[in-house]
């Protein structure tokens, strides 16, 4: 499973808050998306008001949770390569690789190409919305099969 490693993506010129945020985020994202450790995401997060941008997931910690169990229950391997951090104040950006299989891990010509923007309020996570950007055949199959679903009424800006 990948290893989102903090410090290859930290940007020095962060403040103490930015850095917090950026580290809050990266270590949701890796219990999440690549550990997939449901129970320790909603004991960690639920308690906070989130709101979901992408409609296709749902609202709220538990809504994304099930959203994720769903993408894994599928495709066991689903997992996320951060390329990049953005930290700037509230918000913290993520320019990452998702792939479905551990064998396209790393191939650059499988997956998904994934920004996922967050912002958080008193160092939780608040908001969050997404570009996606499938790469191959079949993630852009997937994508269309998946993509049309409305699963919140909240705006995509």
């Amino acid at each position: 499973m990948p290893q989102i490693d903090f410090d290859a993506l930290k940007d020095d010129a962060w403040t103490e808050q930015e850095a917090g945020n950026a580290r809050r985020v990266l270590h949701f994202f890796q219990k999440l998306m690549n550990e997939h450790d449901f129970d320790h995401i909603l004991e960690t997060y639920q308690g906070t008001t989130y709101v979901q941008h992408n409609r296709s997931i749902p609202t709220g910690i538990a809504g994304l949770v099930g959203y994720v169990q769903g993408m894994v229950k599928r495709y066991p391997d689903y997992s996320f390569d951060v390329k990049r951090v953005i930290a700037s104040g509230d918000h913290v950006v993520l320019h990452s690789h998702a792939t479905l299989k551990a064998r396209h891990r790393g191939d650059e010509r499988k997956g998904f190409i994934i920004t996922d923007t967050f912002r958080l309020h008193d160092g939780q996570l608040a908001e969050h919305w997404d570009a996606i950007q499938p790469i191959d055949f079949a993630t852009r199959l997937l994508f269309l099969m998946v993509g049309g679903q409305i699963a919140n009424d909240h705006p995509t800006f």
